[in-house]
């Protein structure tokens, strides 16, 4: 793994004309090309969802007391709600499935295994963060968010204490541009046995900085932000929210524990209750930068629950928003995106400005 070299110019510089950015987390590059906010556009408008719904919706298959697509009836619930996942992308072992480590399906002329695969084993759940069906992370208020985070420690310390699970992946996909099924407030837990590639990538990265300094990747990246103070969005005495200097989507921010633990269950009492704030704030922020429901991939990123003591490992959540433009303009990761590197036109420092703005 090689360091960023040096960039000579002055961002204030850079801001005018293409450049690239270095993500020391995941080792990549993002092309940055702030001149491309002025193109027309004529492509894809999405539409919007109706803002208001029902506090109850007797077809929504989370709300309690409810039936689920796959025949089981919820509870009358008052809380959270926790269970697995009627259409799990992962299943537990079976008797039959292949012992752990990859299979060559054909190792080809010479030797070259190029066709390899693996069985993978796992447990997926759904988290329903409230009966209510008209709620978000927004508008919860902080004691019930602190509630989403309790519940994010219990799953993330019961399914990682599994001996055949070595990941832990709490998650939510918020609107219909995101893939979400269903509108009802809700994310999902994945435990599997492997760590997947972009917790891998981070993984390494942090190893090496960490072995290097001494300290946290994350660590030092936050303490540098917030010296900068041009790409916070918001912080309390536990978390700090920023965009960060390498980001993909537009108003992709980062949030990063003050106090350097290697996962959700780790946190104190203190540190539980600065995630809940900010996650209320921030995402009632980005509801208010359209006025109009903020569509996001949201996830955290645990350490490896392998045993094994992680000091390099910095807890932080990512949020990926596709809007641009507006409530109804996307960004789109496609063509020199797909082919090429990430590639955004909004710089991280006006993105940031716009998102501060919006939360309080």
């Amino acid at each position: 793994m090689s360091d960023a070299p040096d960039v000579p110019t002055p961002l204030g510089v850079l801001a005018q004309r293409p450049h690239r950015r270095y993500n020391p987390l995941a080792g990549e590059w993002v092309l940055v090309s702030p001149h491309r906010t002025q193109r027309p556009w004529q492509g894809q408008v999405e539409t919007v969802a109706p803002a208001a719904r029902p506090a109850y919706d007797p077809t929504c298959y989370l709300c309690p007391g409810n039936t689920r697509a796959g025949g089981v009836r919820n509870p009358d619930y008052a809380g959270t709600f926790v269970f697995t996942n009627d259409f799990a992308a992962l299943r537990p072992d079976a008797p039959d499935d292949p012992a752990p480590g990859p299979v060559v399906l054909d190792a080809g002329d010479g030797g070259a295994a190029l066709l390899t695969a693996e069985a993978e084993p796992g447990t997926c759940r759904v988290i329903c963060f409230s009966p209510r069906h008209d709620l978000t992370l927004a508008t919860l208020g902080a004691p019930a968010v602190r509630a989403v985070v309790d519940l994010w420690a219990e799953q993330t310390r019961e399914l990682g204490a599994a001996p055949d699970v070595g990941h832990v992946q709490l998650f939510e996909n918020r609107g219909e541009m995101m893939g979400a099924s269903n509108p009802h407030p809700h994310g999902q837990v994945w435990a599997q046995r492997a760590v997947p590639s972009h917790a891998a990538r981070e993984l390494a990265h942090q190893a090496e900085h960490y072995h290097r300094h001494g300290r946290t990747l994350l660590g030092d990246y936050l303490a540098t932000e917030e010296r900068l103070a041009e790409r916070v969005v918001a912080a309390n005495d536990a978390w700090a929210a920023v965009v960060p200097f390498w980001a993909v989507w537009p108003f992709e921010t980062l949030l990063v524990s003050r106090r350097p633990v290697p996962s959700v269950d780790a946190l104190d009492d203190a540190g539980r209750d600065g995630l809940a704030d900010l996650l209320g704030r921030l995402t009632a922020g980005y509801d208010r930068v359209f006025d109009a429901p903020f569509p996001y991939s949201m996830g955290v990123h645990q350490a490896p629950t392998d045993g094994r003591a992680h000091p390099e490992w910095h807890l932080h959540l990512h949020f990926f928003p596709p809007l641009l433009r507006s409530a109804t303009v996307r960004k789109f990761l496609v063509g020199y995106e797909m082919l090429g590197e990430p590639q955004r036109d909004l710089t991280a420092e006006s993105a940031a400005e716009r998102l501060r703005a919006a939360v309080r």
